[in-house]
């Protein structure tokens, strides 16, 4: 009993002691194979992913290796083209060279029959003189032989005799001038004068110095002169302008040579009109505020003016000066506006002829600028606008460009005569200026007739708006001298017969022509 039960238990322990040393054995042996097989998988994945990215880089490599090639065809395409450009222009050239060649050969072939001629001609030339020489010469003789007088002494006797009729037709031509000056300046002078009255005291002072207000009512004009006067009175002092009330029906004349005074004087009429108060005090506050109000306005306008004509960098002073010549006209012609024009005009002459455009403008906006002080100063308006110009710093072209718009000073520069240019094409074209088309074209044609009444012409052209007249004279019927004293006689026939502004050039072409037929 004992044995078996020691046997028994020794054959568990056994069995207990073999279980556990195998069970372990078998875990790690499935454990082993477990990550072998891991191993593997992981193995092959590898594998196969690298050769997917073995593929991909190749196939990349492949594109980056199309591409080069395709941009460096491209490239070598370019360069035959630029090669095969520059072969063309290269034969173009050579072609080019080959004609400038070949057209030097001729010229200089051409040369030297030229030269060739030449030279012919001046033997034939020198033999020509020699053989006159020779007739001079034998003529001489001849003359000295009939005459019984050598040639000095025939000189001496023919320069006595010329000498004695000259100083003798000289004494009576003196004479004869001096008499006709007297009468000649008398005559002119009493023209000048009253050529002056007329263009002055017509249309000048129609146009110029008046300005009429219009009113509400034939009664307003009784509230206007006021108790006693005092009103019309208070207003003249105020503004410097005279008021003349008179029979015209329901209309007031402001009459003064200044016209900002009379600007003045209408707009503070005008309000006083329009609010009814019209007394010394009530004037005088009115006068002062439209003052006020039109300075800034002519400011504003003369700034407007640069503006417009593309100059800058003006004075202050002739900012204003240019505002104020918006209420100043010239024969109708509004002077401000004239003056943009010629702006314009010098402009666009300056670009065609290469010169300074801006300098243009600037010459041709400020050329009227003593048309705004010419009633306060003495002077012609172009030297007192030279003058103005030069004391607020214009530089010394512009200042004579100023100065010789109407050749009060001599024009020495080709922007004066620019300047002169424009301000003739402003001023004189049709309808710039108060003169119809009918007047202006018979002017015109007055003129013409004028020149062509005298013997001796054979065209006359009246020219530049009217401002010239060009005669030409037949060179066979007046000479030099003739044409000269004609030039005098036709100014003085247009002087005498024609109404016109400003001046006219009378120009008298005299001209000689020699004619030959090769047959």
């Amino acid at each position: 009993m004992d044995t078996t039960l020691i046997t028994s238990v020794l054959l568990a322990s056994a069995t207990g002691v073999f279980l556990g040393w195998f069970i372990p054995r078998m875990a790690d042996a499935k454990r082993v194979k477990n990550a072998g097989d891991l191993a593997r998988r992981i193995i092959e994945e590898a594998r196969k992913e690298a050769q997917a990215q073995k593929k991909e880089i190749i196939l990349q490599g492949k594109d980056e290796v199309l591409e080069a090639k395709r941009l460096m065809e491209n490239e070598l395409k370019e360069r035959e083209r630029e090669i095969k450009a520059r072969d063309k222009k290269l034969e173009e050239q050579g072609e080019k060279l080959d004609s400038k060649l070949e057209d030097a050969r001729k010229k200089e072939q051409e040369l030297l029959l030229t030269e060739k001629d030449f030279a012919r001609k001046a033997k034939d030339l020198e033999e020509t003189r020699e053989n006159l020489e020779g007739c001079l010469v034998e003529q001489e003789k001849r003359l000295q032989e009939i005459a019984g007088l050598t040639a000095e002494e025939a000189k001496s006797n023919l320069f006595t005799d010329i000498e004695a009729k000259s100083r003798h037709e000289a004494a009576r031509m003196m004479r004869l001038i001096e008499s006709e000056a007297k009468e000649t300046a008398d005559r002119k002078a009493k023209e000048i004068i009253a050529t002056a009255i007329q263009r002055y005291a017509g249309d000048y002072v129609a146009d110029q110095t008046v300005t009429t207000v219009t009113l509400p009512s034939e009664d307003m004009k009784g509230r206007i002169i006021g108790r006693e006067g005092r009103n019309i009175r208070a207003l003249e002092a105020a503004t410097g302008v005279d008021l003349i009330i008179d029979d015209t029906p329901e209309t007031v004349i402001l009459s003064a040579y200044n016209p900002l005074r009379r600007q003045v004087a209408k707009l503070a009429l005008e309000r006083l009109i329009q609010d009814g108060r019209i007394h010394p005090a009530r004037i005088e506050d009115i006068v002062q505020k439209v003052e006020q109000e039109l300075e800034v306005h002519v400011r504003e306008v003369g700034e407007q003016a640069t503006f417009d004509a593309g100059v800058h960098g003006i004075h202050p002073e002739i900012v204003r000066l240019l505002g104020q010549l918006k209420y100043r006209t010239s024969f109708a012609q509004n002077v401000l506006q004239h003056s943009l024009e010629v702006a314009s005009l010098c402009g666009v002459m300056a670009a065609e002829l290469n010169m300074d455009i801006k300098r243009a403008k600037r010459s041709g906006l400020l050329h009227d600028l003593g048309k705004a002080m010419d009633h306060e100063i003495e002077g012609s308006h172009a030297t007192i606008g030279a003058d103005i110009a030069k004391r607020y710093g214009e530089s010394k072209d512009i200042i004579h460009a100023i100065a010789a718009h109407h050749e009060d000073t001599p024009p020495t520069s080709a922007l004066a005569v620019l300047v002169q240019a424009a301000d003739c094409l402003s001023g004189a074209r049709p309808g710039a200026r108060k003169e119809l088309l009918e007047n202006y074209v018979k002017r015109l044609e007055d003129l013409e007739n004028i020149a062509m009444s005298f013997s001796g012409i054979s065209k006359a052209y009246a020219i530049q708006a009217g401002r010239e007249i060009r005669v030409m004279v037949n060179s066979d019927d007046v000479n030099d001298d003739d044409a000269f004293l004609l030039c005098k006689d036709i100014a003085e026939k247009i002087e005498g017969n024609l109404t016109y502004p400003g001046q006219i050039r009378v120009t008298v072409i005299r001209e000689r022509r020699a004619v030959g037929y090769a047959k």
